[in-house]
């Protein structure tokens, strides 16, 4: 992940220094347990306690030569332990070691974005309960429909925030999983006793049957939850974006003092945080399919995993956690100009009633299909020549002979289309 977007409590989680740090602990805990059965002196393990260190840069120089991270991390600890890491990593693989630090910074990195995903839906919660009443044009196709509310818009988003946080925390603890059973999961070397009580004390489950690894359907259901909540992201972006449009210009995402839109117009106020997160939920999508391609692994492992891994799980947590924080943030200050609004339902008001005549020439005796042309003929007419469907019905002596003038006028009452706002709220959940 570029530094652009990475934000710093996530950055330290997939830090060199914080992994080997986890992949020390690990070591430890299982020697530890080891000395607890008699299989390591306890002396050897009050000295690695006492004397183990690393240096990430060390670390650096001794792979070089050794092409391999595991056994140049073994060898700059015992630079500073001496003959008594000899052991440390008994009966142990790499994955052993690699995995279950894994399944350490996927629960880590989870609890940053669940909290991210909280803050997301408290701010949308707060927007909706203050836009509850302020009644706007609906659109379908991009045409404009029937009447709603920005608060119902902003519940809608909450609620399909809240499930993508569901489907990521399920997905979190599937793939907060370590194994240490040694080199093909056998537990040759290692009882099982020992991995239980190490992954007990780091608060992971162990996979119930290893290969060499921890099985990767795991991280890809992770993964795929990871970019199901960056597409309802996006989702959000998207309306905001077409809402920011200047033939459009109900909302601005907000635009800090000083800030500047374009290098040539200065006019701009372009959705830039919008526009962005949009982009990065393709990337999170692109991630999702690489993790699907290394479920399928050769026998009881290969490593073409490994070099996706190291790409796309620090990438794809340090992306949603940014899309979180800044999503919250646009939500937050996003600006509703409500002359803009008013004069976009203003506009629509002229056609929005005409599925509400319809039904009332059904409920009057007409069949739908007639009922349908009847309508249709006045709302294309109204729209051809600009005058309001509303006159064109109220002229209309056909129809004036099963509708009255207060029930077509009704179907161009706001409040029809809005009576029950506090319903949808109590289902969302946003009800105060």
């Amino acid at each position: 992940m570029i530094e652009r977007y990475a934000r710093t409590g996530m950055k330290e989680i997939w830090s060199d220094k914080s992994r080997f740090k986890r992949w020390l602990r690990i070591e430890i805990a299982v020697a530890g347990e080891m000395a607890k059965r008699g299989e390591v002196p306890v002396s050897a393990i009050d000295t690695i306690r006492k004397k183990a260190s690393f240096d990430v840069a060390r670390i650096g120089e001794i792979e070089k030569r050794t092409r391999h991270d595991v056994i140049a991390f073994l060898e700059c600890i015992e630079e500073s332990v001496g003959p008594d890491a000899r052991w440390l990593h008994l009966g142990m693989t790499s994955s052993d070691l690699l995995d279950t630090t894994l399944g350490t910074q996927i629960r880590d990195a989870s609890a940053i974005l669940m909290q991210e995903g909280e803050n997301l839906v408290r701010a949308l919660v707060e927007r909706a309960r203050g836009e509850r009443d302020r009644v706007a044009i609906g659109r379908t196709h991009g045409i404009y429909a029937e009447p709603i509310t920005y608060g119902v818009k902003f519940a809608l988003w909450k609620v399909e925030v809240e499930r993508g946080l569901a489907r990521l925390d399920a997905a979190s603890v599937g793939a907060a999983v370590g194994k240490i059973s040694g080199a093909v999961g056998m537990f040759a070397h290692l009882d099982p006793e020992i991995e239980e009580a190490v992954l007990g004390e780091l608060d992971l489950q162990a996979e119930p049957v290893a290969s060499q690894i921890v099985h990767r359907d795991r991280h890809a259901a992770y993964l795929t939850a990871i970019a199901l909540l960056g597409a309802s992201l996006e989702k959000i972006a998207t309306e905001i974006r077409g809402l920011q449009r200047s033939d459009v210009g109900e909302v601005q995402e907000p635009f800090r003092t000083g800030q500047k839109g374009s290098s040539a117009m200065p006019h701009k106020r372009n959705p830039i945080v919008c526009e962005r997160v949009a982009g990065m939920a393709r990337l999170l999508r692109g991630n999702a399919l690489a993790a699907m391609e290394n479920v399928a692994l050769w026998h009881e492992r290969d490593i073409s995993h490994s070099s996706v891994e190291r790409i796309i799980l620090p990438d794809s947590t340090m992306l949603l956690d940014y899309m979180l924080h800044k999503m919250t943030d646009v939500i937050a200050g996003l600006r509703i100009i409500e002359t803009n609004v008013r004069r976009n339902l203003d506009e629509a008001r002229s056609t929005f009633g005409s599925g509400a005549v319809l039904l009332a020439l059904a409920r009057k005796g007409f069949a739908r299909s007639e009922a349908y042309g009847i309508v249709q003929t006045r709302a294309l007419e109204a729209l051809e020549t600009g005058r309001e469907l509303e006159d064109l019905l109220l002229a209309d002596s056909a129809i004036r002979e099963h509708l009255t003038e207060e029930e077509i006028r009704s179907a161009f009452d706001e409040k029809l289309h809005t009576r029950n706002v506090d319903a949808i709220f109590r289902r969302a959940g946003v009800t105060e």
